[in-house]
C-alpha cells in the first residue's frame, strides 16, 4: 500500500493526464486513507511531508494551465484533464479515503445553522419586511420569508438588482420574531462537537490548495498595456479557474464546520507567510511573484508620477491631490498645509491656483494612501478579486463565509483595507456598471451591522478612508467653475460630463457612506471629528455651482447638453443623501454641539467659495446653477436646531454682510424658474425646462426648492425688508413696470414676458410669505399639506401619490407607505374610490380623491403652485376645486385661489412678516392696484389675485395696534420722503396720495395732456422748472413723490432707499451697472406729475366696482349687520372671485381699525365715476375702441359656432344611424309600403344611398376572424383550475373540439370518405367567426379607400396589406366587406303565408328546388361585379384560419371539404351567437348584437357557392330521409367499397345547413319548416337509439314490451315508449347490445330510468338542435325569438318553428314525441334507418355504440379558474423549467385557456422563424392567444400578427396593478377584471375594445 503511494510520489515525471484519468481512482482513494492514517498519528511528521509532496507534485500538474492562459493553445487539451484529475486528487484526500459524498454529509450534520447566509446575484427574487427589519437594506430569500410569519406585515417582494444575501437568523438587522422555523432555534447548544479527525485532512491540503489558486491568479494577470484592453485576457483566466472557485464555493456550503476550517485557513499569517516566500528554485513560482510585486505597485493612492511632480523625497509620506481652498486655518490631521515652496510648484497647475494639501504623514493615514502589504490568503483572494473586477464566482465564494463571525470581521476590515484600491480600480473599469453591483453586493453585507460598523470605524478609520477615497475619486473630474467671475475664479467643480458622473460611477462609495452614517454611533464619530467635517465640507464645494447654465441670447444652442441628469442625481447622492443621514442623528436638544459644528465649518465654506468667485454684491447676469449644495447643508441645519434642538437662532446665524450674499443665488434660481416658464430661456433648449421641472420634482424638492425657500425666509427675517423686497422685484427684472404712468421702459426686459414675470414675482413673495413646512409645522401636518397639494392636483393610485410626497430621502428616517402616519393621514383627508370597469372602457385603477371638506377648508394654491412639475397641474387643481363649488353649490361662478389660514409661525422667524409692513411693499401694491384701475397694458387677473393676497396675509398679520394709529406719521426721520407715513399696513391702506411725479417718454399721453392744456388747473404748467418751489412746499402734504426701488440699492444697506433727492431717476441706472442699456438706445424721459387723490382702501372699493361691473356695487357689510365685526370668519367669504376677495379684505380692514371703518364709509358714501381720468386720451380711446372690437368680435364667433354645430349635428342625424333603436337590421328600410322597396343602403364614403345593384354592389364592413372559443367548451360544469403544482395537469380530452375530432376520425375509419364529409361539422377548432359594426359601403369606394390608406405613411396599427382597415365611419377593426345580396329585404312577407299543403307535398317541392342546379337570379356563368365580390370574399374566409382547420379530408383538395368548410362556417356563427346569448334562447328578443349581425348576407355567398356543388342526387340524405327503399341490402354496397354514414350517425345540425344551403335563395318559409319537420324525426329517433344503449339489459327488456303492447293504438308514431320498444327491437337484431358483460352493466347509469327522466333526457338531447334552427330562423326570416322560462324552452322554440300543431293544448305535462310528423309510416323509415346500423355493428360493435351515443350537453367556454393571490402563481412558475427547452425562461408565460406554459420571446423554443407563444396562440386559438406574463403580473393578447398588452387581473389591496412586479406587494384577483377579460375572449372583441396594437414579427 505504501510502496503504491510512494511510486505516485515518487515518480520523477508527472502522470500523464490520460492515463491519470482511467486507472488511478482506486489508488487515489487508498493513498488518501494511508496519508489520513499517518497524519492522526501522534508523530505525524512523515505523514505531513508525504502529503505535502504529494499535493506539490499533484496541483502543479495543473500547470498547462498558465500555458493556455498565456495562448499557446497548443497545451490547452491536457490542462482541462489535469485540473479534473488535481480536484479529483484534492476531493480523495479530503474525504481520507472514503466516498466524497458521504464525507459531505458527514460535515454537514455538524451545522450550526443559526444564520442562512444563501447568497444571490441580480435578478433573483427576495422579499423585504419592513416590520421585521432594522436595518432597510434587510433582505430574506423567499425560502425564509415563506417559512416566517409575516402575515399583515409591510413587506414586498422585489428583484434584486446588484445580488445580495439572506438576513433571516442575523439579529443584528432583523429582528427574531421574523425568522423562520429553520433560523429561530439558538443553535449553539444542540450541535455536536466536531470530532477532530473528520475535518484533519481539509487543514492540510486547504492552504495548499487555495495558494495554487492564487499562484494561477497571479500568473493569468497581466498588467494591462495601455492600448490594449485586457478584459478578454480575465475572462478566460477566469473561465479555467471555474471548477476551481465552484469547489470552494460547495465547500462553504457544508455548513459552519467546514467554514470555519476555511476561515481558519485564509486568515492564517503564518501558512500565508511560509507558502508565499518559500519557493526556493522554482521558477514558475518565482516568476508568479514578480507580476504580483507589479500588480502591487499602483494600488496606493499614491501614483509615482505624483511625486516626481511634487518633488517629494520620502515616499512614505503619500501626497494627496485634494483641492482646499480655506484650509490653512483648519485644523486637525488633515489640514496642515505643506510648505511654501510646494505651493509655489503648484502654481503651475492647469486647474487654478489652489492650493494641494499634503495628507499629514501621520499613522492614521498612512495607510490609505500607501501601496497594500497582504498578511494572509484572505487579503490577496480579495486583491485578486478586486483586480479581476469582482468576477461573481469569487464574490459568492467571498459571501458564502460571512455567516462565520471571525471571518466576517477578518473580511471586513481586509474590504475596508482595500478600499482605496477599489476605487481605482473602479474608475478604470470598463464594465463599471456590473463592477458597481458587485461591490454593493459584497459591502452592504458588511456595512449594514451597526456593530461592525462600529467596530471598523474605531479600529480602521472606516471614516477616514471613506472621505478621503470620495475626495480623491472626484478629484479627478475637476474644472475651474465659470459662475460670476470667470476670467478670475479660483473656484473648481466636478464636470458633470464626464463619464465618472454620468454613469453614477461613485455610486457604490457614496452608498456605502450613506449606509455607515444610518448608524448613530458611526454618524456620532463623524459629527465630532472636526477634521472630518473640513473636508467633507470640502467635498460638497465641488459641487456648488456645478453644471452652470448660461441664457443664450442670439440663436439657439446647436447641442443641448444633457449633463443635467448627472448633476441632479450627483447632488442629492452625493450630497444630499449624506445630509438626510447626518440629520437624522440631530433629534434632540443634546445633539447641539453637532449642528454648530456642522453650520461653522459650512459657514467658512461658504465664505472661502464667495472668496474664490469674486463675489461682491450682484450676481451676474444671465447665468444660473440649480446646485447650492453648500447653502443647502446650512439651511437644513438651522431648520433643525430650530425645530429639534432648541438652539437660538441668532447664536448660528452669521452677520447682514454674510446674509445678503447667502441670499442672493438661491433668489437668483426662483427668478430663473419664473424667466424659464416665461420662454425667456427657450433658446437653450428643453433640458432647461427639465432642469427647472426636476429642481421641485417630488424626489428632488426637499433637498432643494424646500430648503432655497427655507433659506430666503431666514434672510428676510433678518434684514431690512424694504431692501429685501427691492432685491426680489430687481432680480425679477420688472422694477420698471412699476410706474404709475401708462407707459414705460424696461432696459433688461421684453415686453411680452413682463407680465409673467410681474407674476412670477409676486407669486414668489406669496410663497415666501405663507410657506411655513420649515417654520412651525409639525411632520404630520407637513404631511397633510403634501397629500392635500398632490390630491387636489388629480386623483392619484396609491402607489403615484406615495411617489409624489417629497419623502426624507434617508431611507430611516420620515414616511415608509403603510407607515402609521401615511395611512391614517391619507383615510383622513381621501376617499377610495374602487376600480370600476365599463366593458368597453378603459380598466381603472384604484384612486384616491379629496374629501368634501379638504375642498372646502384645506385646497392651499400655494402649495399646489409649489409642487407642480408642469404649469397645467396648477389648472387642473383649479377646475377641480371649481367643479367642487358648483356641485356643492358654494359658489356658481369662476372661483379665485381660496386664501387659506397659515399655522403659526415659530418665535424665532416672526422678523418674517415685517415684509408685509414696509412702505417698498406698500408703494408696490398701491402702484399696481392703480395701474390694473386703470387698464395699464401687461397686467392680469392673477396678478391682482396675488395682491389682494398679499394685502390679506398682512391684514391677517398685523402687530401694531390701535393705540398707535392716532399718531399718524411714524417718527421724524420718515416723514419727510414718503408716500405714506407709516409702515403698518392697515394704517397706510387709509392714506390718500394726491399727486405722484413720474418720469415717462416722450410719447406718453400723460406728456402730450399737460402741453396741451398749457397752465393746467392744477397750477403744474409745462415750465416745470419756475413752478418748482411751489411743489416743494406742499411737499408734506403728500403731493408728489416719486418712488424709486434701485436708485441707490448698492449704498451702504442702512440707507438703502434713497430718502434725500425727489429728482431719483426711475429707470436710468446707477452707473456701475453699465452692462444694462446702451446709452442713446432709449427715448428722452420726461418728468410728469399725476394727480391720483386714491388712498389703497379707495382703489379697493373702486376695483369692486369695476369687477361687479356696476356702480356703487360696493356697500359695508356692518351697515345691515352688525354682527359681522365681532365674529368675522364668515363662510360666505372663503370661496368666491376677486369681488368675494375684495369684500373680505374691506372687512378685515374695518375690523383691524375704527379709522379704516369710517373711511370706507364715507368713501361709499361719496357716488364715485367709475373712471377714474379726467378726459379720454387718444390712447384710451383706443383701448375703449379695442374692447367694443372684441365684443363684436366675440358675438360674430358665437354666431358661427352655433350655425356649425346645428350643421354637425344633422351630418350626424343623416349618417350616423348608429345607435338609433329603431332600426333593427343595417338595411333602413325607406318607405312604409311593404311591397315596394328593395333594401337602401347608405355608403359611408361617398355618403350616397341606394339599393345593392349587379353593377355597384354594397358590402357589410366585416371583420373575419379564426376562432378555437366553440372548442373550448367542456361538458362538465366545474371550470377547470390553472396548475400550481406539478400534479395538477389539464389535459384537453373533454374539450368539445377533442370530441368532435375523436368523432370524425373514427367515422373516417370505417365509412367512405365522402359521406363522412358530410356527417358532421367542423369549425370547432379555427372555424370562421364574421362580425361586423353594421355600416355598409360601396365595393368600389371601399377599393380606392384601400388604396388610400396603402399610400398613407403614418403608422398604423394595422396591416394594409393583409386586407386590414377600421371602419371609416365608426372606427372599428375590419378586414373584409361582404356583398349585399340584391332584392328586398321586404319579399320575405310574401312566402311567409301559412301554407296548407301536405308535408308529402312540400317534400317532394325540396327534392325538386334542391336538384335544379342554376335555379339562381344571378347566373354563375356570367361574371357579374357581385360575383366576383361573392368569390373574394369567399377567398378571404377560406384564408382567415389555417389550412389544416379547414383540410379534413383523406384525399387533400377533394370539393367536399369545402362542402364541409362552407356549411361549418355557418353552424360556427350560429353555435357562437348561441354562446353569446349565454347558451340557450331563454332571452328570446332580436340578435343580442341588433342591426350588427351579418348572417344573413353571410348565408347568401355560402349558399351562392354551395350551388356550385350538387350531390350526386343518389347520395342526397334528403332521399334517406323522406323515402322508403324497396330493397335494403342493395344499399350496403360491395364489400371492397366503404359503406356510407349510417343516417343515424349523421350530425343532425350539419344536414340542416347542407339541406338549406342547397336551396335556392331567398328560401320560402313553408320549405325551411318542411326541413325542420323531416330532420325533427331522425333527431329523436337519434335520441331514442342513444337512450337505449346507455340504458341496461333490464331495462330495456321492460320497455320493449311495455311498447310493444300500446303498438297498434292511433297515435303510436307520437308516442315515445312505442318507438322507443320499436327502436330496441330493430336494433337488438345486431350485436349492438350483445357484447356486453357484466362490467358494461356496471358502467350503465345505476339510476332507475323514470318517464320524467326520460323525457328530460329526450329533450336535453334535442334542444341543441332547436336552438340553432330558431336562430337560423330568426336571421333568415326576420322573426323575433320569444322570452320564456328556462324548463319551458323546448316547447316554446318547438311551436315557434311550427313543429309543433298551433291548438297543441299545454295543460298536461309536454312530451316531446308530440311533435313529430313523420313524412313516411315511422316504423318503415325507423327500420330501414336501423338496418344500416345491425349491417355495421356486426362487425364493429363497441364503435358502433360510441358512435350513437352523442355528447349533445356543452357548457359555456371558460378561461381557466385563477388562484386568489398571486403569489401562487408566481412562486410555481417563475422557476418552473420549460418542457421544450429544459432551461428556466427568462420570460416565462402560461396560456390562461389551456394552461400551456411557454418561453414568451424564447429563442431556445423557436421553430421556423415563430417564437414560442405565437406558434402557441396559432395552434390553441387559431391565432388568438391569452398569456399570463409570470414576471409581469400582466395579460398580453396575440391576435393574428398583433399582439397588445391587456392589463393586468391581479390588483393590490388599494386596487392597483403592479406592471412587471415593481413594488412586489401582494396581489389579488380582481374577479370584475377577469370576466371582462372572459367576456372579450368569447365575444372575440379584442381587436374593438383594445386600442394599443403593435406587430409582433412572430417574435413573443
Amino acid at each position: 500500500m505504501a510502496a503504491a503511494a510512494a511510486a505516485a510520489v515518487g515518480g520523477t515525471q508527472p502522470p500523464e493526464p490520460e492515463l491519470a484519468a482511467s486507472g488511478l481512482a482506486l489508488d487515489k482513494a487508498a493513498t488518501a486513507a494511508h496519508l489520513k492514517a499517518a497524519l492522526s498519528r501522534p508523530d505525524n511528521r512523515a505523514g505531513a511531508e508525504e502529503l505535502q509532496a504529494l499535493l506539490e507534485r499533484v496541483l502543479s500538474a495543473e500547470r498547462p494551465l498558465a500555458a493556455a492562459a498565456g495562448g499557446e493553445e497548443a497545451a490547452g487539451g491536457g490542462a482541462g484533464a489535469a485540473e479534473e484529475e488535481a480536484l479529483e486528487w484534492c476531493k480523495c484526500l479530503l474525504a481520507g479515503g472514503g466516498g466524497y459524498d458521504e464525507f459531505c454529509a458527514a460535515v454537514r450534520a455538524y451545522d450550526p445553522a443559526a444564520l442562512c447566509g444563501l447568497v444571490w446575484t441580480a435578478n433573483f427574487v427576495a422579499y423585504r419586511c419592513r416590520t421585521c427589519g432594522i436595518s432597510p437594506c434587510m433582505s430574506l430569500c423567499a425560502e425564509c420569508f415563506h417559512q416566517g410569519d409575516h402575515t399583515g406585515h409591510d413587506f414586498n417582494m422585489f428583484r434584486s438588482q446588484a445580488g445580495g444575501a439572506c438576513d433571516c437568523g442575523d439579529s443584528n438587522v432583523m429582528r427574531e420574531s421574523g425568522f423562520c422555523k429553520r433560523h429561530q432555534i439558538k443553535s449553539s447548544s444542540n450541535v455536536p462537537c466536531v470530532p477532530k479527525d473528520l475535518l484533519m485532512m481539509s487543514e492540510f491540503v486547504l492552504p495548499r490548495f487555495i495558494f495554487c489558486l492564487i499562484q494561477y491568479l497571479r500568473e493569468g494577470y497581466n498588467e494591462p498595456a495601455a492600448d490594449v484592453p485586457s478584459e478578454k485576457d480575465l475572462s478566460k483566466v477566469l473561465q479555467l479557474l471555474e471548477p476551481q472557485i465552484s469547489f470552494l464555493e460547495d465547500l462553504t456550503k457544508m455548513g459552519g464546520a467546514m467554514r470555519s476550517v476555511l476561515t481558519q485557513v485564509l486568515t492564517n499569517q503564518q501558512n500565508y507567510k511560509e507558502l508565499t516566500s518559500g519557493f526556493g528554485e522554482n521558477a514558475c513560482a518565482k516568476k508568479s511573484h514578480e507580476k504580483y510585486l507589479i500588480a502591487l505597485k499602483s494600488s496606493g493612492l499614491t501614483y509615482p508620477e505624483d511625486k516626481l511632480v511634487y518633488g517629494m523625497q520620502e515616499p512614505s509620506a503619500g501626497t494627496s491631490t485634494l483641492a482646499a481652498q480655506g484650509f490653512a486655518g483648519a485644523t486637525g490631521p488633515l489640514g496642515q498645509v505643506d510648505s511654501s515652496d510646494e505651493e509655489d510648484q503648484d502654481g503651475n497647475q492647469d486647474l487654478g491656483k489652489r492650493k494641494r494639501v499634503k495628507l499629514s504623514s501621520g499613522t492614521k493615514d498612512q495607510s490609505i494612501m500607501d501601496v497594500l502589504k497582504h498578511k494572509s490568503f484572505l487579503e490577496e483572494l480579495l486583491f485578486w478579486t478586486i483586480k479581476y473586477e469582482f468576477p461573481q464566482k469569487m464574490v459568492t465564494f467571498l459571501l458564502n463565509m460571512l455567516p462565520d463571525q471571525d471571518y466576517k470581521v477578518a473580511f471586513t476590515k481586509t474590504f475596508v483595507q482595500h478600499y482605496a484600491f477599489i476605487m481605482k480600480t473602479l474608475k478604470k473599469s470598463h464594465e463599471s456598471d456590473t463592477m458597481s453591483n458587485r461591490i454593493v453586493h459584497i459591502s452592504v453585507q458588511l456595512f449594514s451591522n451597526e456593530e461592525l460598523a462600529r467596530q471598523v470605524t474605531e479600529e480602521c478609520q472606516l471614516l477616514d478612508i471613506m472621505v478621503t477615497v470620495l475626495l480623491y475619486m472626484m478629484e479627478s473630474c475637476l474644472i475651474k467653475s465659470e459662475l460670476q467671475d470667470e476670467e478670475n475664479s479660483l473656484h473648481v467643480v466636478v464636470n458633470c460630463g464626464e463619464a465618472l458622473l454620468k454613469n453614477n460611477t461613485y455610486w457604490p462609495l457614496v452608498s456605502d457612506f450613506i449606509n455607515i452614517l444610518s448608524h448613530q454611533s458611526v454618524a456620532k464619530r463623524f459629527l465630532e471629528d472636526h477634521g472630518l467635517l473640513v473636508t467633507w465640507m470640502n467635498f460638497v464645494s465641488f459641487f456648488q455651482g456645478m453644471n452652470l447654465n448660461k441664457r443664450e441670447l442670439n440663436e439657439h444652442v446647436e447641442f443641448e447638453s444633457q449633463t443635467y441628469y448627472a448633476a441632479f442625481a450627483a447632488e442629492l447622492e452625493a450630497c444630499a443623501q449624506p445630509m438626510w443621514g447626518l440629520l437624522s442623528h440631530c433629534k434632540v436638544r443634546e445633539t447641539q454641539e453637532y449642528t454648530r459644528n456642522v453650520v461653522r465649518y459650512c459657514l467658512e465654506a461658504l465664505q472661502d467659495w464667495f472668496d474664490a468667485i469674486n463675489f461682491v454684491d450682484e450676481p451676474a447676469p444671465n447665468q444660473v446653477t440649480f446646485h447650492l449644495p453648500l447653502h443647502r447643508y446650512y439651511a437644513m441645519f438651522l431648520s433643525k436646531a430650530v425645530k429639534c434642538q432648541e438652539l437660538d437662532l441668532d447664536s448660528v446665524l452669521p452677520d447682514q454682510e454674510m446674509l445678503m450674499k447667502l441670499m442672493i443665488h438661491p433668489l437668483q434660481i426662483q427668478a430663473s424658474l419664473a424667466e424659464i416658464h416665461s420662454n425667456m430661456w427657450v433658446r437653450n433648449g428643453l433640458q432647461i425646462k427639465g432642469q427647472a421641472m426636476t429642481y421641485v420634482q417630488s424626489h428632488f424638492c426637499n433637498s432643494m426648492i424646500d430648503p432655497d425657500i427655507y433659506l430666503l425666509q431666514v434672510c428676510a427675517s433678518r434684514l431690512d425688508p424694504d431692501y429685501f423686497i427691492s432685491s426680489v422685484f430687481e432680480r425679477f427684472k420688472v422694477v420698471d413696470l412699476l410706474t404709475m404712468a401708462s407707459q414705460h421702459q424696461n432696459t433688461v426686459l421684453d415686453a411680452e414676458h413682463e407680465r409673467s414675470m410681474l407674476e412670477g414675482a409676486l407669486t414668489f413673495l406669496v410663497i415666501l410669505l405663507s410657506l411655513r413646512l420649515h417654520l412651525g409645522m409639525s411632520d404630520d401636518e407637513i404631511l397633510r399639506a403634501e397629500m392635500v397639494a398632490q390630491l387636489c392636483m388629480n386623483d392619484r393610485t396609491h402607489s403615484s401619490l406615495f411617489n409624489h410626497i417629497p419623502e426624507n430621502p434617508n431611507p430611516k428616517s420620515g414616511i415608509i407607505p403603510g407607515s402609521y402616519s401615511f395611512e391614517s393621514v391619507l383615510s383622513a383627508v381621501a376617499d377610495f374610490k374602487a376600480p370600476v370597469f365599463e366593458p368597453g372602457g378603459s380598466m381603472q385603477q384604484g384612486m384616491y380623491t379629496p374629501k368634501a371638506e379638504v375642498w372646502d377648508q384645506e385646497f392651499d394654491p400655494v402649495m399646489v403652485i409649489l409642487r407642480t412639475v408642469y404649469r397645467r397641474d396648477v389648472q387642473s387643481a383649479m377646475d377641480r376645486y371649481t367643479a367642487f363649488l358648483k356641485q356643492s353649490g358654494k359658489f356658481p361662478g369662476n372661483p379665485w385661489p381660496p386664501y387659506k389660514k397659515r399655522t403659526s409661525l415659530h418665535p424665532s422667524y416672526k422678523g418674517l412678516m415685517r415684509l408685509l409692513h414696509c412702505k417698498t411693499l406698500h408703494i408696490v401694491l398701491f402702484t399696481l392696484l392703480y395701474k390694473i384701475l386703470m387698464d395699464h397694458q401687461n397686467l392680469s387677473e392673477h396678478v391682482l389675485c396675488m395682491v389682494l393676497y398679499l394685502i390679506e396675509l398682512g391684514l391677517e398679520n398685523s402687530s401694531e395696534e390701535e393705540s398707535d394709529e392716532e399718531v399718524s406719521v411714524g417718527g421724524p426721520e420718515r416723514c419727510h420722503d414718503s408716500w405714506f407715513p407709516g409702515s403698518n399696513l392697515v394704517s397706510n391702506m387709509r392714506h390718500f396720495i394726491n399727486y405722484v411725479r413720474v418720469r415717462v417718454p416722450d410719447t406718453a399721453p400723460e406728456v402730450k395732456r399737460d402741453s396741451a392744456a398749457g397752465t393746467s388747473s392744477d397750477g403744474m404748467g409745462s415750465s416745470q422748472s419756475l413752478r418748482r418751489p411751489k411743489v416743494l412746499q406742499r411737499e408734506n402734504s403728500g403731493t408728489a413723490q416719486v418712488f424709486s426701488l434701485v436708485a441707490e440699492r448698492r449704498k451702504k444697506f442702512q440707507e438703502i432707499i434713497n430718502r434725500s433727492s425727489s429728482e431719483a431717476n426711475q429707470v436710468v441706472r446707477p452707473k456701475t451697472s453699465s452692462k444694462w442699456s446702451a446709452p442713446g438706445s432709449a427715448p428722452q424721459l420726461t418728468t410728469a406729475i399725476l394727480e391720483i387723490k386714491e388712498s389703497i382702501l379707495s382703489l379697493l372699493i373702486k376695483l369692486h366696482h369695476k369687477l361687479s361691473g356696476k356702480q356703487n356695487s360696493y356697500y359695508p357689510p356692518w351697515h345691515d349687520d352688525i354682527e359681522i365685526l365681532i365674529q368675522p370668519e364668515i363662510p360666505k367669504y372663503s370661496h368666491g372671485d376677486g369681488i368675494t376677495a375684495v369684500e373680505r379684505i374691506l372687512l378685515k380692514a374695518a375690523l383691524q381699525s375704527r379709522m379704516n371703518k369710517r373711511i370706507i364709509e364715507e368713501i361709499c358714501r361719496k357716488v364715485t365715476p367709475p373712471v377714474p381720468p379726467k378726459k379720454v386720451t387718444t390712447a384710451e380711446k383706443k383701448t375703449l375702441d379695442k374692447e367694443e372690437r372684441r365684443q363684436k368680435a366675440r358675438e360674430r364667433q358665437q354666431k358661427l359656432l352655433a350655425e356649425f354645430a346645428s350643421r354637425q349635428k344633422s351630418f350626424m342625424e343623416t349618417a350616423m344611424d348608429v345607435d338609433s333603436p329603431e332600426s333593427d337590421m343595417p338595411m333602413e328600410i325607406t318607405t312604409a309600403e311593404p311591397q315596394v322597396s328593395e333594401a337602401v343602403y347608405d355608403c359611408v364614403i361617398c355618403g350616397q344611398s341606394g339599393p345593392s345593384s349587379e353593377d355597384r354592389p354594397a358590402g357589410l364592413v366585416v371583420l373575419l376572424q379564426a376562432s378555437s372559443v366553440l372548442g373550448q367548451c367542456r361538458d362538465n360544469v366545474e371550470p377547470k383550475k390553472l396548475p400550481i403544482t406539478e400534479e395538477e395537469q389539464i389535459y384537453p380530452w373533454d374539450t368539445c373540439a377533442a370530441v368532435h375530432d375523436v368523432r370524425l376520425s373514427l367515422l373516417q375509419r370505417y365509412f367512405k370518405d365522402s359521406s363522412c364529409l358530410l356527417a358532421v361539422s367542423i369549425g370547432w377548432e379555427g372555424g370562421v367567426y364574421v362580425q361586423t359594426c353594421g355600416h355598409t359601403l360601396h365595393i368600389d369606394c371601399h377599393k380606392s379607400y384601400m388604396e388610400s390608406l396603402r399610400n398613407d405613411q403614418v403608422l398604423q396599427g394595422f396591416s394594409v396589406d393583409k386586407g386590414e382597415f377600421t371602419c371609416p365611419l365608426c372606427r372599428q377593426f375590419a378586414n373584409s366587406v361582404l356583398p349585399c345580396y340584391p332584392g328586398s329585404h321586404v319579399e320575405n312577407n310574401l312566402w311567409q303565408r301559412p301554407s296548407n299543403k301536405s308535408i308529402q307535398d312540400l317534400v317532394k317541392e325540396v327534392e325538386e328546388l334542391q336538384g335544379r342546379p342554376g335555379a339562381f337570379p344571378v347566373s354563375i356563368s356570367s361574371e357579374t361585379n357581385l360575383s366576383k365580390e361573392m368569390e373574394s370574399v369567399m377567398k378571404d374566409i377560406k384564408n382567415t384560419t389555417q389550412k389544416k382547420y379547414r383540410d379534413y379530408s383523406k384525399t387533400p383538395g377533394s370539393p367536399d371539404n369545402d362542402f364541409l368548410f362552407m356549411y361549418s362556417v355557418a353552424r360556427t356563427n350560429l353555435e357562437l351567437e348561441l354562446i353569446h346569448r349565454g347558451g340557450n334562447l331563454c332571452s328570446g328578443g332580436a340578435s343580442t348584437t341588433g342591426k350588427r349581425s351579418c348572417l344573413n348576407q353571410l348565408f347568401h355567398v355560402l349558399a351562392l357557392h354551395m350551388r356550385l356543388y350538387s350531390i350526386d342526387s343518389e347520395f342526397n340524405p334528403w332521399r334517406k330521409l323522406t323515402q322508403l327503399v324497396e330493397d335494403m341490402n342493395s344499399q350496403l354496397g360491395n364489400e371492397e367499397q366503404q359503406p356510407e354514414v349510417p343516417i343515424l350517425y349523421h350530425d343532425v345540425t350539419s344536414l340542416l345547413l347542407i339541406q338549406i344551403l342547397m336551396m335556392p335563395q331567398p328560401l320560402r318559409k313553408e320549405h325551411f319548416t318542411c326541413i325542420v319537420k323531416v330532420l325533427f324525426t331522425l333527431l329523436y329517433t337519434q335520441a331514442l337509439a342513444a337512450l337505449s344503449v346507455k340504458c341496461s339489459e333490464e331495462d330495456r327488456s321492460a320497455w320493449k314490451h311495455m311498447g310493444a303492447v300500446k303498438k297498434n293504438t292511433c297515435d303510436a308514431e307520437k308516442s315515445y315508449e312505442v318507438l322507443l320498444s320499436f327502436v330496441i327491437s330493430e336494433l337488438s337484431k345486431g350485436k349492438l347490445y350483445h357484447e356486453e358483460g357484466a362490467q358494461e352493466c356496471a358502467m350503465a347509469s345505476p339510476i332507475a330510468w323514470s318517464p320524467e327522466s326520460m323525457e328530460k333526457y329526450l329533450q336535453d338531447f334535442c334542444l341543441p338542435f332547436l336552438r340553432i334552427t330558431s336562430l337560423l330562423q330568426h336571421h333568415l326570416f326576420g322573426e323575433d325569438l320569444p322570452s320564456c322560462q328556462e324548463e319551458e324552452e323546448f316547447s316554446v322554440l318547438a311551436s315557434c318553428l311550427g313543429l309543433l300543431p298551433a291548438f297543441y293544448q299545454t295543460e298536461h305535462p309536454f312530451i316531446s314525441a308530440s311533435c313529430l310528423d313523420w313524412p313516411v309510416p315511422a316504423f318503415d323509415i325507423i327500420t330501414q334507418w336501423c338496418f344500416e346500423i345491425k349491417s355495421f355493428t356486426e362487425r364493429y360493435a363497441e364503435q358502433g355504440k360510441a358512435l350513437l351515443i352523442q355528447e349533445s350537453k356543452w357548457k359555456l367556454p371558460h378561461l381557466l379558474q385563477l388562484p386568489e393571490n398571486y403569489n401562487t402563481i408566481f412562486q410555481y412558475y417563475h422557476r418552473k423549467t420549460c418542457s421544450v427547452c429544459t432551461k428556466v425562461p427568462k420570460d416565462p408565460a402560461v396560456c390562461l385557456v389551456c394552461g400551456t406554459f411557454v418561453c414568451l420571446k424564447g429563442l431556445c423554443c423557436k421553430q421556423q422563424s415563430y417564437c414560442e407563444c405565437v406558434l402557441h396562440s396559432q395552434n390553441c386559438g387559431a391565432g388568438t392567444g391569452i398569456f399570463l406574463l409570470i414576471n409581469a403580473s400582466v395579460i398580453i393578447i396575440i391576435r393574428g400578427h398583433r399582439f397588445c398588452l391587456w392589463g393586468s387581473v391581479y390588483l393590490d389591496a388599494h386596487g392597483e396593478e403592479d406592471r412587471d412586479l415593481r413594488r412586489g406587494k401582494p396581489l389579488y384577483i380582481c374577479k370584475e377584471r377577469y370576466k371582462v377579460l372572459e367576456q372579450q375572449w368569447i365575444s372575440h372583441t379584442f381587436d374593438h375594445i383594445n386600442k394599443r396594437w403593435g406587430p409582433h414579427y412572430n417574435g413573443l
